[in-house]
């Protein structure tokens, strides 16, 4: 059996009615390469065999009697695909916006506990011979760089035997006594790597104090742990709206280096002018800086399972009307998360997560979920993951357009992410029900906003074309 880390329990106890921590892959598939056409008989018995062999995928919790340690997992033998495999039917004119909102509906209700934390939605009526694959997984499953290399794996013509070993369960292990040891041993590890933990943690705080000392004062920064309240921070509802945008990661990729930045910063540097749009318009004013929660994975590059992350809370310049003062305040605001990520210790946050006590954790979430406000640490999380470089295909059937996105957190009703896939860069967001009128508020204010850093970087014309992509299809209702 497998423990959860700290980070891995920390996503599965802050799950809450109003929270549903799972994340959303959608493909985008065009179907008119297959000789026979497209049924979903035909996508069972193709996804049958790659499923299977993600491990992951098979994974079940077993809960720790008494609560006293965090859950492990243990690996089913079989997939009941009548239950994790599911058609849905796309209302016409079957293009972005109408996907769009069946996505979010699925989004909107929690996965069972007592099944693998999985469920993969196959949606048609799309227009044009395409039909789109959504697959909903618990995020104590896979963070960003997990599910990146699962979909990269899963979505290759061929795909070659998987890394890594199953994980082997004993009798004795399931018993009630075999937990209880397991979890004793867990512990006086735990005890024996506190010292440590303790001392790490001071050092760290003590070069993140001496290096900001060094700095200076940067007032036109966000201060730590002090998120303004905006129409971002509420007490989340359990409705869950989706939107989707793409954009040509070329593009993106010939202002940041031709502004000196790196890509993130831009992605960055647009979210903050999106919201700057936003903030006039829903709470009429935009004078404070936000801050952005990004995850940062700190582990294995290659992993398939888990979650290897912690957050950087850059500042975002939504209070700068100017497109490339807030190209330089973004860039300047992640140098410096950066910075102080890397001397406090990228893992020394997830080490601390491991002493999250399972008795208490969940309910306490639960309470801070139906009365916080706002998050204590950020305004909203943005996440830029690169995704496969290579375009998928699975049977004749080329995906087109990949999309992810994130759970929404307690205090902040809003998740952009964005995943490179071959030559697009593709947003998603994630709003409930009281964030916004509509989410795709939030990818066009995205789009005007990269457009007027584009300008103001000197590039002039219309942005580079990306074909196959879906049609808009419908205007917003």
């Amino acid at each position: 059996m497998r423990r959860l880390n700290g980070v891995d329990a920390l996503l599965l106890y802050t799950e809450a009615p109003e929270i549903h921590m799972h994340t959303l892959k959608v493909g985008i598939v065009d179907t008119s390469g297959l000789a026979e056409g497209f049924s979903f008989e035909l996508f069972r018995q193709v996804a049958q065999r790659r499923l299977h062999a993600l491990a992951p995928l098979r994974y079940q919790l077993v809960d720790i009697p008494l609560k006293l340690h965090h859950p492990m997992w243990r690996e089913n033998p079989e997939i009941d695909y009548d239950y994790h495999l599911r058609s849905v039917e796309v209302p016409a004119p079957g293009g972005r916006r109408e996907l769009d909102r069946v996505i979010g509906e699925i989004a909107s209700t929690p996965l069972a506990r007592d099944r693998p934390l999985w469920e993969m939605y196959i949606a048609t009526g799309l227009v044009g011979d395409r039909v789109a694959i959504i697959h909903k997984v618990h995020h104590v499953l896979a963070d960003g760089v997990a599910s990146a290399n699962q979909m990269a794996w899963a979505i290759q013509p061929d795909p070659p035997d998987l890394p890594g070993t199953a994980i082997r369960t004993t009798d004795a292990e399931c018993t009630t006594t075999g937990l209880m040891r397991a979890a004793g041993r867990d512990h006086a590890r735990q005890i024996r790597r506190l010292p440590g933990l303790v001392a790490d943690t001071g050092h760290g705080v003590a070069r993140v104090r001496r290096r900001a000392k060094e700095r200076g004062s940067h007032p036109e920064l966000a201060a730590n742990f002090a998120p303004p309240s905006t129409f971002l921070n509420h007490v989340v509802s359990p409705v869950r709206r989706f939107a989707t945008a793409p954009m040509a990661l070329a593009d993106v990729k010939e202002v940041a280096k031709a502004l000196g930045v790196t890509l993130n910063d831009i992605v960055l540097a647009m979210v903050a002018g999106a919201l700057r749009e936003l903030l006039l318009h829903y709470d009429g004013t935009a004078d404070e800086p936000l801050i952005a929660g990004v995850p940062v994975s700190y582990g294995n590059p290659d992993r398939l399972v888990g979650n290897e992350f912690t957050y950087m809370t850059p500042s975002l310049a939504v209070h700068v009307d100017d497109a490339l003062e807030r190209v330089r305040l973004t860039a300047t605001a992640t140098r410096i998360a950066k910075e102080n990520h890397q001397l406090l210790g990228p893992d020394l946050l997830p080490s601390w997560m491991n002493y999250l006590p399972p008795s208490l954790a969940p309910q306490a979430f639960r309470w801070q979920a139906r009365r916080m406000r706002s998050s204590a640490v950020m305004n909203l999380t943005v996440s830029n993951v690169p995704g496969p470089r290579e375009r998928g295909s699975i049977e004749g059937a080329t995906i087109s357009e990949i999309y992810s996105v994130g759970p929404l957190v307690i205090g902040s009703g809003m998740n952009v992410t964005v995943w490179s896939y071959v030559d697009q860069l593709n947003v998603s967001v994630l709003t409930d029900d009281l964030t916004t009128e509509d989410p795709h508020e939030v990818t066009d204010a995205m789009l005007r906003a990269f457009a007027e850093i584009r300008s103001a970087a000197g590039f002039d014309g219309p942005p580079r074309t990306i074909e196959a992509l879906l049609p808009l299809a419908a205007a917003s209702r």
